[in-house]
């Protein structure tokens, strides 16, 4: 079953919307494009739209928060990041002001838009800003608990969603704890890493790798910054090896920061699926997943080559 993110944005905002007076909404006139035009009707003194202009989306918010207001900067996740860059880091990082930048359409999900819309950089620019924390739903119901838990954190907050619909991952309500991980399946041969809609495809993955008597941990890394290092250490240890999965450049995104971590404090094998250095295309979601590396079976071949490698350094270490 696949819900939409921009669905799940919409009624998350109204309903938070009454649970935080405080809440403000701040966008580049995307209020139909986002699904958040009831937030807007319901909402029209806390709905701000200053026109096809990131910067000045950012500036605003950014005031808004000096004055004890909680302001929510929501566009697609190109315009909400990469265009107002330097506004974020200057008007907000610096600064450290109490504003959370809810962005979709990360990642090629975003299809036929094609790659000036397709932000597959994002998380690797907002986990460089200090103060912030970086945020990923994995699916529709993680968007609310996601929300809410930026509402609550006292700081900047980057939250990337998805363009549309995602396949469901939770099935309940759930707690999001900002700094860990989700652990959505035990297993000690291999741990999957995955963040966003690459989560329901991780457990796929599992599934198929089940089937050849092949254990694979499961982990939701929802919260890129800061990094649950904890469950990942601990998986180091009990699995010996890794594969990340995100629809994301592989430079600085999930697979860097888990990367950075293992390389200082336990290193082991580790196997990225992610896209590698270049731009995407205009196509479908599936189709272009199939084309850059993104799939089920890519996943699976990954897990196959990290396990591998962890062989291979276990018969080196037996033969000294």
């Amino acid at each position: 079953m696949k819900l939409s993110f921009r669905d799940a944005l919409k009624e998350s905002l109204l309903s938070l919307g009454q649970e935080y007076p405080a809440l403000v909404v701040v966008t580049p006139d995307l209020a139909k494009s986002l699904r958040i035009v009831d937030f807007k009707q319901t909402f029209p003194e806390r709905y701000i739209s200053v026109g096809v202009s990131e910067a000045d989306m950012i500036g605003v918010a950014a005031g808004l928060a000096t004055t004890g207001l909680i302001p929510v900067a929501a566009a697609f996740a190109m315009f909400a990041v990469e265009k107002p860059f330097e506004q974020i880091r200057n008007a907000i990082a610096y600064p450290n002001l109490n504003v959370k930048i809810v962005a979709t359409h990360g990642g090629i999900c975003v299809g036929p838009d094609g790659a000036t819309h397709q932000a597959i950089e994002d998380l690797a620019l907002m986990r460089a800003l200090p103060n912030f924390t970086v945020l990923v739903a994995a699916d529709a119901l993680e968007t609310r608990a996601a929300l809410k838990a930026a509402l609550e954190h006292k700081g900047p907050v980057y939250l990337r969603l998805g363009r549309d619909e995602a396949e469901v991952v939770y099935r309940e309500e759930k707690e999001f704890i900002i700094g860990k991980a989700d652990l959505l399946r035990s297993g000690n041969d291999v741990t999957l890493v995955a963040c966003g809609p690459m989560v329901a495809k991780a457990l796929q993955a599992a599934e198929e790798l089940e089937k050849v008597k092949v254990e694979a941990r499961v982990i939701n890394m929802h919260c890129l910054k800061p990094l649950d290092e904890e469950v990942l250490l601990q998986a180091a240890r009990e699995t010996g090896c890794m594969v990340t999965v995100e629809d994301h450049t592989r430079i600085g995104g999930l697979g860097g920061a888990v990367a950075e971590l293992l390389v200082r404090k336990h290193p082991v094998p580790v196997e990225q699926v992610a896209l590698d250095d270049q731009f995407g295309e205009s196509g479908d979601a599936e189709d272009l997943f199939q084309k850059y590396g993104l799939t089920v079976s890519h996943i699976i071949a990954a897990a196959e080559k990290a396990m591998l490698r962890k062989s291979s350094q276990i018969f080196m270490k037996e033969r000294r």
